[in-house]
């Protein structure tokens, strides 16, 4: 069997930053249910996405609702932003897609992705945080940051992740350049309720530099990641929280990992939020199984 496969850096204009993400489209359902993670683990990206048909009659140009699944080289994931995007991006830019929205099947739910002058924009759902105890987590945060100084700590049980907000002391570069241990969170923390951490800062008013509302990085060992360059679902997170302590709606936001990524979110009144991002087809092939 041969399958179209690409690869899509995401949240970026530029090829070679962003995420990457590759995007796989099924004409019929994969005969083993474990090929879908064979091939994530063959890609060996932060997550493949898996564009499926959901009736033997539609067509990848015509429809405009599709059935989407991601994977880490691990685990198959609930949520995957970036591969979202990258996924809309395969569908309208190389496939041609003929509608302005698209509708994908999830086990998020329905998320829809529509085309922007400058982008394209993701409808993803808004998770609340929550505060959570220091104590509680206290192992996990010093082995993963040490000694590093935190001003609040929240905890989202939707997904699963936990936000840990640096002191407004810091400047964005601390966060670009600090060394975080990811090897041993695993041994800290093997209850199953942490799947992904959140390191964010409080963003810096414009000067030479473009302004930003916040930054953050995000790390995701539990599921096979280390570090995501640029994360979706994190700002899903991210988004809820910032808005609430800066009293805004609309926001810049800033993924320091070693690519970089750009996100502009927008709360809407229906409790999800839209995410704005580019992208870049980078590479375009044919997967045999």
């Amino acid at each position: 069997m041969k399958l179209p496969i690409f690869t899509v850096d995401a949240f970026t204009a530029k090829a070679f930053r962003g995420n990457p993400a590759a995007v796989c489209l099924l004409e019929n359902t994969l005969e083993e249910e474990d090929m879908h993670q064979k091939i994530a683990r063959e890609m060996n990206l932060s997550e493949t996405a898996f564009i499926r048909k959901l009736h033997p009659t539609d067509n990848f140009t015509q429809n405009s609702c599709f059935g989407l699944r991601w994977f880490t080289p691990a685990s198959e994931v609930p949520l995957c932003g970036h591969a979202t995007l990258a996924s809309a991006a395969v569908l309208f830019y190389k496939i041609k897609n003929v509608n302005s929205t698209l509708t994908f099947v999830t086990l998020s739910g329905e998320l829809k992705a529509r085309r922007a002058e400058d982008g394209i924009i993701l409808d993803l759902p808004l998770y609340p945080t929550h505060p959570q105890d220091f104590h509680e987590v206290e192992d996990l945060i010093k082995t993963a940051i040490g000694d590093t100084l935190v001003q609040d700590i929240r905890y989202s049980p939707d997904t699963r992740k936990l936000l840990v907000r640096l002191s407004d002391t810091y400047k964005r570069s601390f966060l670009e350049n600090l060394k975080v241990n990811t090897q041993n969170l695993l041994q800290v923390e093997n209850t199953g309720k942490v799947k992904g951490l959140i390191l964010t800062l409080k963003g810096e008013p414009g000067g030479q530099s473009q302004a930003f509302d916040f930054y953050s990085r995000y790390f995701a060992p539990w599921v096979g990641v280390a570090e995501d360059p640029v994360t979706g679902s994190a700002h899903a997170v991210l988004s809820s929280y910032w808005s609430q302590q800066l009293g805004k709606k609309d926001m810049h936001a800033f993924q320091c990992s070693c690519r970089g990524g750009e996100l502009e979110i927008s709360l809407r009144p229906d409790g999800r939020v839209d995410i704005r991002g580019g992208t870049a087809i980078v590479l375009e092939g044919t997967l045999t199984v």
